[in-house]
């Protein structure tokens, strides 16, 4: 199989590691190519395969303009997606891919650019470093190289499971713009403290906020720039803050059965 990976970076070398990885898929041709050239170099220095150039645009630039490949698989922060797919579309033959984190966007530019080629958008839920993992599908038109790569997937440990456009942004609303920008809100409105007066909830935040502002901050502002939620979170905390002590305890109930996460709210130690 002959695959370009358009972007170099974690989510893009990560991707082309399984794929590479995959005895079952034959021997694999392997090309990044990304706006910083330093970045396709250290892939492929890395991962294996070659480098191919591009210009500031994302536009080829040191290679063959008629190289084809068998597949393209976008893998570019989310604002560059669309106009990636746009640009590269046209040098897969059988199948063209995203890994950008949003769907509704990318499906419609494959579905615009490659409408005769395989097209499958891929989300994985999960860092590069904490891989594998469950990873969101919407496969707009699979067939035999889409299903491929999603069995190499599958077959490095990751969990695939099959989505719709609509359904998979809606969640991101919730599962990153609005758990980002809650952690955040939270780091930002707290007072350092002497660790010995930590509760295990305090520590749990603490350990999350670290987790989250450890990785790219570009990641996270994309996010927020893509999917309501912020201001959601904002609109509670403006409740929460302005309840008397009775409203307060029904923002409780209602939050526990809302997640599903209160079991027995009598057992809980209201010190934690």
């Amino acid at each position: 199989m002959k695959l370009l990976v358009v972007g170099a970076g974690a989510v893009g070398r990560w991707f082309a590691g399984v794929v590479a990885d995959d005895g079952e898929l034959g021997e694999v041709d392997l090309a990044f190519a990304d706006v910083e050239a330093s970045a396709a170099g250290m892939a492929a220095r890395t991962v294996g395969g070659r480098a191919v150039g591009l210009d500031g645009e994302g536009r080829a630039d040191d290679w063959s303009d008629d190289e084809q490949f068998d597949a393209v698989v976008v893998a570019v922060p989310l604002p560059a997606t669309a106009k990636a797919i746009a640009t590269h579309a046209d040098r897969a033959e059988r199948a063209v891919l995203d890994l950008s984190g949003a769907m509704a966007a990318p499906v419609a530019a494959m579905a615009e650019h490659a409408p005769d080629r395989e097209r499958v958008s891929l989300h994985p839920l999960f860092a590069p470093e904490n891989a594998p993992g469950r990873v969101a599908v919407v496969a707009a038109n699979p067939g035999p190289v889409t299903d491929g790569l999603r069995s190499s997937l599958a077959a490095a440990g990751n969990e695939l499971f099959e989505t719709t456009p609509e359904a998979h942004d809606r969640a991101m609303e919730t599962v990153q713009a609005k758990a980002h920008a809650a952690l955040l809100a939270f780091a930002l409105a707290a007072d350092a403290v002497d660790p010995s007066f930590g509760t295990p909830v305090y520590d749990r935040l603490v350990d999350l906020v670290a987790e989250v502002t450890g990785g790219e901050p570009r990641v996270y502002g994309d996010i927020q720039a893509t999917f309501d939620g912020a201001d959601a979170v904002a609109e509670a905390a403006r409740e929460i803050a302005a309840a008397d002590p009775g409203t307060v305890e029904r923002l409780f109930r209602d939050a526990g059965d809302r997640l599903g996460a209160r079991d027995h709210p009598d057992d809980r130690d209201a010190g934690a």
